[in-house]
C-alpha cells in the first residue's frame, strides 16, 4: 500500500495554488515534479563537492568523481546492464538518440535501411532523417492499429537484407501504448538489425531490464522520473559502442592529443566530451533510492487505478474522444472535445488549476495518421490522487459545457 499523503509531502510544488485553486499537476508526461530528497542531493553537491570530475588529485574533485561514478554504477544496476562502461551520461533522451544516430550511422553504407514507428517522438525521427540525408539511408515507418497498438504484421514485412537498425519507443508519449519491445527486438535481431529503444516515457512507471529485452541501445531522461533536469542516459552494448566513433570532441574523451593525431579514451568516457553536469549526475543516486523506496510495482498498480477511473468518467462526457485505447497502456490519456480547439481546453483547465499539455506533443506524423492537429494530454504520477481525478472531471465537464 502506498502512503500517498506521505509521498505528496515530498513534493513542495504540489502545495501551489493557481487562480485561487489548489494546483492539479497532470503534465507528468512532459516532466515530473522533484522530491525534496533529490533537491537535497543537488544542494549537497553544490555546497560540498563542487569541483570538476576526473584527474583532480584534490579532495573535492575526488569526492565529486566518486559521486558521479557511484551514480553510474547505480544506473547500471537499475537497468541490469552488464558493465559500467555501457552507461553513458548525456543531457537527455534527445542527445542520447542523436549520439547513436550520428555515430552508429557512420558504420552504415548508402542504401541501408532504418525502421521507425508512426508513434515516435520527433527526437526519434529527426536525428535519423538528418543522417539518412547525409549517408544515403532509407527510412521506413510502421503503421498502428485503430486502438493505437503497433501493427506487428506490418512491422515484420518491412525488414530486408538492408535493414540495419530499428528505433522505437518503449511507450508512446501520446497514446500511452506500451510496445512489445522484447518481441520486436527479437524479430529485428533475426534479420541482423540493431535496436534502439526510446525509454523516456517508460522509466517513471517500470524498471527496464536491458539484458532481458536484449536491447542494443536504451535511452532515457531523469526529469521524467522525479530526477534532475538536463541528465540522461544512453545504454549501449559494450561491443557495439567500442566500434562506434566519438560523437563529440573535447576534453575528458581523449587518451592523448597531438597535432599528429588523437587517441580516444576508453568507454564510457569516449562519448562524454567536456565537463558534465556532475552535480546533477550525483543526484541520480538519490533519485533511484527514491524510486526504490516507493516501489515502482506498487506505483504502477496505483497509477493504473487512476487511469481506469479517469477513462471511465471521461467517456461519459458527450463529444469526447480518447486516442489510444489498448488494454496494455501507460497512465496517459490524450483526448479532444468535439468542435473545441485543444488549446482552448487547456487554457480553461489551467484557469481552474489543472495543468495539462496541449498541442502535437512532438509527434506530428502520429497526429497526421490520426487525422488531427493536436490533443489535450494528461498523465499520472505516484503523487496524483483520486480526488484530483474527480476535480479534473468536474473542470473538464465545465469546459465541455462552454466549448461544445
Amino acid at each position: 500500500m502506498l502512503d500517498i499523503a506521505k509521498i505528496r509531502r515530498d513534493f513542495p510544488a504540489l502545495n501551489r495554488e493557481l487562480y485561487g485553486k489548489p494546483m492539479v499537476y497532470f503534465d507528468n508526461v512532459a516532466t515530473s515534479q522533484t522530491p525534496r530528497q533529490v533537491v537535497s542531493a543537488i544542494e549537497y553537491g553544490y555546497y560540498n563537492a563542487k569541483a570538476n570530475v576526473h584527474r583532480g588529485v584534490h579532495t573535492l574533485s575526488q569526492e565529486a568523481t566518486n559521486l558521479q561514478e557511484s551514480a553510474r554504477e547505480r544506473v547500471r544496476e537499475w537497468i541490469n546492464a552488464a558493465f559500467n562502461e555501457e552507461i553513458i551520461f548525456t543531457r537527455g533522451t534527445t542527445e542520447a538518440i542523436n549520439l547513436v544516430a550520428s555515430s552508429y550511422c557512420q558504420l552504415l553504407t548508402e542504401g541501408d535501411e532504418i525502421i521507425l514507428t508512426v508513434m515516435e517522438h520527433h527526437a526519434n525521427i529527426v536525428p535519423w532523417q538528418i543522417q539518412a540525408n547525409r549517408c544515403g539511408l532509407k527510412i521506413k515507418a510502421v503503421d498502428i492499429n485503430e486502438d493505437g497498438s503497433i501493427d506487428i504484421n506490418k512491422y515484420q514485412t518491412l525488414f530486408s537484407s538492408k535493414t540495419k537498425l530499428v528505433a522505437l519507443c518503449h511507450v508512446s508519449n501520446v497514446l500511452g501504448t506500451v510496445n512489445p519491445i522484447k518481441e520486436m527486438t527479437a524479430i529485428a535481431h533475426k534479420y541482423g538489425a540493431k535496436v534502439l529503444i526510446d525509454g523516456a516515457q517508460a522509466v517513471a512507471h517500470v524498471r527496464p531490464d536491458v539484458r532481458d529485452i536484449d536491447a542494443d541501445f536504451y535511452a532515457f531522461s531523469f526529469h521524467k522520473m522525479y530526477g534532475p533536469t538536463g541528465i540522461g542516459v544512453l545504454y549501449g552494448k559494450r561491443d557495439i559502442l567500442s566500434l562506434m566513433p566519438p560523437y563529440q570532441g573535447g576534453g575528458e574523451m581523449i587518451s592523448h592529443v597531438s597535432f599528429d593525431g588523437t587517441s580516444f579514451a576508453d568507454l564510457p568516457y569516449k562519448f562524454e566530451a567536456g565537463t558534465p553536469d556532475f552535480v546533477g549526475i550525483g543526484a541520480i543516486t538519490a533519485t533511484l533510492d527514491y524510486l526504490k523506496e516507493i516501489d515502482l510495482e506498487s506505483v504502477s498498480h496505483y497509477e493504473h487505478g487512476l487511469l481506469a477511473m479517469a477513462t471511465e468518467e471521461m467517456m461519459k462526457i458527450d463529444g469526447l474522444t480518447i486516442y489510444g485505447t489498448t488494454e496494455n497502456k501507460s497512465p496517459v490519456i490524450s483526448f479532444n472535445l468535439a468542435g473545441a480547439h485543444h488549446y482552448d481546453v487547456g487554457m480553461l483547465l489551467d484557469k481552474q488549476g489543472v495543468e495539462v499539455r496541449t498541442g502535437h506533443h512532438c509527434a506530428q506524423p502520429l497526429m497526421h495518421a490520426l487525422g488531427i492537429e493536436g490533443t489535450v494530454r494528461i498523465g499520472f504520477a505516484t503523487y496524483n490522487t483520486a480526488e484530483e481525478v474527480k476535480y479534473f472531471i468536474s473542470a473538464l465537464t465545465r469546459c465541455a459545457a462552454l466549448l461544445i
